[in-house]
């Protein structure tokens, strides 16, 4: 996926005048942090858990060479191949070789944000093989022509009525007259769809949710169940996935599965849960003739080694997405690369360059919503500052936002100056403000307006009112 970070705001600006967009983010404005809250209350145990998985991940991150070579060993000894890629390019390249290795001109795939980070589908595309998606979502979005716009719930930013006419436009052989009004009625026809994919294609490509070292086996979760029918139907099975999912044992896979689903769809587990282990065994019912595992760093190993560290913990649940104002106020695609709201505020610059992505970490609140939904406690909103301070640093912000902190930097230093400038300012808030003690409008200060009032100040400074006392 060709980043587009750099047009953040102007993405931004159009998605809050998209309406249908608008109402489609609607479905996260309710309830969203209530159902992940209540069903972590239905498990006591919880936090335990939670700082269970960040020791995990911690450690896992710490000792990331370690595991990795514990991973490929036995992987090898069950028959399978590791690939080792130090960015999109080769790891295009080696789902490549696979590919026609085998004679492919199919694929069926299963969820993966990694390779829509390296854009898999369109290098493939390019060499004559059809990458299939098969998760509903993201099958969705194929027809359509589009990236998706959340972590797990890929086409949130769809509305039933759209995906119906999306499959009037794209499922030509079904009856023109049948009806597309239920949920069901769409899920049916999309299963009806993808059938013959599965049957069909050669290789089989997911991503993973963990990778375990002591097993050499790569997890998935979904709840479609294509993501079986993907590594299972193949004669190939290839998983592509970044470096950080690595984890020691089976273990620590259970703890991270338990908080997983509740942070991510607020289920107590998700449907399918699938550990695919090597290549088929003679007394395997079904399975891959062949296993292969796509190791990608692209840019992993230099946000290992520096301050955004922290951010490799991540999941991949999406919760801090779902309960961001920003994020719910313009969506995913308004990000302009692959990993949308908070996480992808932090992981986007570190990923794609500072330059390119300088607006996402400006896009916050602070208000601290998505650490406190994060189930491995990543600091975002420190993280987010870092990048601002960064910014600020070498030159990248804004001129008139450096130059006011640079005015209010040399004023604050000055306690007498300083006094009267606020004296001076608060009386005119209260002035402007006059008998309905909110402001409607502010000069310097339209963006903050342009969607809530404001209320004036009650009178005085801070100072001026604790001496009074």
């Amino acid at each position: 996926m060709k980043p587009a970070s750099h047009d953040f705001l102007k993405r931004a600006s159009a998605a809050q005048n998209d309406a249908t967009l608008q109402v489609a983010l609607g479905r996260l404005n309710h309830d969203a942090r209530a159902s992940r809250i209540q069903v972590r209350n239905r498990l006591p145990e919880f936090d335990i858990l939670s700082d269970a998985a960040v020791e995990i991940k911690t450690h896992s991150l710490a000792r990331l060479d370690h595991y990795l070579e514990e991973f490929e060993r036995n992987v090898i000894a069950l028959g399978g191949k590791v690939h080792w890629c130090r960015n999109g390019e080769e790891a295009c390249e080696a789902v490549l070789s696979i590919c026609r290795a085998h004679g492919a001109t199919s694929v069926a795939k299963g969820k993966s944000m990694v390779s829509e980070e390296i854009a898999l589908n369109d290098h493939l595309a390019r060499h004559d093989i059809d990458a299939v998606e098969t998760d509903l979502g993201e099958y969705i979005l194929q027809l359509r022509g589009e990236t998706p716009s959340h972590i797990v719930m890929p086409a949130i930013h769809l509305t039933q009525d759209g995906i119906a006419n999306t499959f009037r436009d794209h499922h030509a052989t079904f009856d023109a007259g049948r009806s597309l009004d239920e949920a069901r009625e769409l899920t049916d026809e999309a299963r009806q769809a993808l059938r013959g994919t599965f049957l069909s294609s050669e290789i089989g490509i997911t991503g993973a949710n963990f990778l375990i070292a002591e097993t050499g086996s790569a997890v998935i979760v979904t709840n479609e169940g294509n993501g079986d029918l993907v590594q299972t139907l193949p004669p190939v099975h290839v998983v592509v996935t970044g470096i950080e999912k690595v984890i020691p044992t089976a273990a620590d896979a259970f703890t991270l599965l338990r908080i997983l689903a509740r942070s991510a769809t607020g289920q107590e587990i998700s449907c399918y849960t699938t550990f695919a282990t090597g290549s088929r065994r003679t007394d395997d019912a079904d399975g891959p003739e062949e296993f292969h595992v796509v190791l990608i760093d692209n840019g992993r190993s230099d946000l290992l080694a520096g301050e955004f560290r922290e951010a490799l913990r991540c999941i991949r649940c999406g919760a801090c997405q779902s309960v961001c104002p920003v994020y719910r106020s313009v969506g995913g695609h308004a990000y302009g690369w692959v990993y949308g709201g908070p996480i992808g505020a932090v992981l986007t610059p570190a990923l794609i360059g500072h330059e390119q992505a300088r607006d996402l970490p400006e896009a916050s609140s602070f208000c601290g919503a998505c650490e406190e939904i994060c189930p491995v406690r990543i600091p975002l909103p420190a993280l987010l500052r870092r990048w601002r301070e960064r910014a600020h640093r070498s030159g990248l912000s804004p001129i008139r936002s450096r130059a006011a902190l640079a005015v209010w930097g040399w004023l604050a230093r000055q306690p007498v100056l300083y006094r009267v400038a606020m004296r001076w300012t608060i009386g005119a808030l209260v002035a402007m403000a006059g008998q309905r003690g909110r402001f409607h409008r502010l000069p310097l200060a339209g963006s903050w307006t342009h969607s809530r009032d404001l209320p004036a100040p009650e009178g005085g400074t801070f100072i001026d009112r604790w001496r009074a006392t």
